[in-house]
């Protein structure tokens, strides 16, 4: 699966769309671009990154649904170096005509995806294979005082499993709806 450039694609909620990275295999392994400055900003995308975070999560595992709270919120690219996740985006922007709606897809270290997330979106992910390890990309610095979230269940999506490993801070969460 060799693919020479990177492209965009656009999801069916404004500010949320799904990046097919470039990506080069042969008889030594594996090189993928996750991020080229240049590209975003050709699509309309923020590109001025702050910080750079990492998890390794179990099978089961659910995380999110995380966000930052203006002024602090950013914009979010998530992509998978290990294993494979069941990405959701959430819009929380107030006034937004898909406020409460959500995107899914599937991130992994075989199809060398990432999602991107402009401002105002939660995120979270459910681990789907024995461990996962995702890397997140943010246009903020982490601020504790803007540190948000919905809770895993709270906002009409039903997670593909019965008994979820999640975290007390996530479990406390406000639900959505």
């Amino acid at each position: 699966m060799n693919r020479p450039t990177m492209s965009v694609k656009k999801t069916r909620i404004e500010g949320v769309y799904e990046i097919e990275n470039k990506f080069f295999e042969d008889d030594r392994g594996q090189f993928i671009k996750t991020f080229n400055s240049d590209f975003f900003e050709a699509e309309g995308l923020e590109s001025n990154f702050q910080e750079s975070f990492f998890s390794v999560s179990k099978k089961n595992v659910i995380r999110g649904m995380h966000f930052q709270k203006p002024p602090h919120d950013h914009a979010k690219l998530v992509y998978v170096v290990s294993g494979k996740i069941l990405d959701v985006a959430l819009d929380v922007r107030k006034g937004s005509p898909t406020f409460g709606q959500y995107y899914v897809t599937t991130l992994s270290d075989e199809n060398a995806k990432s999602l991107y997330m402009a401002r105002g979106f939660a995120h979270g992910f459910l681990t789907l294979s024995s461990s996962a390890t995702v890397v997140y990309m943010t246009g903020s610095v982490y601020s504790p005082e803007a540190d948000s979230g919905i809770r895993w269940d709270g906002f009409g999506f039903d997670w593909p499993l019965k008994q979820p490993i999640i975290s007390n801070r996530d479990q406390a969460f406000e639900k959505l709806i």
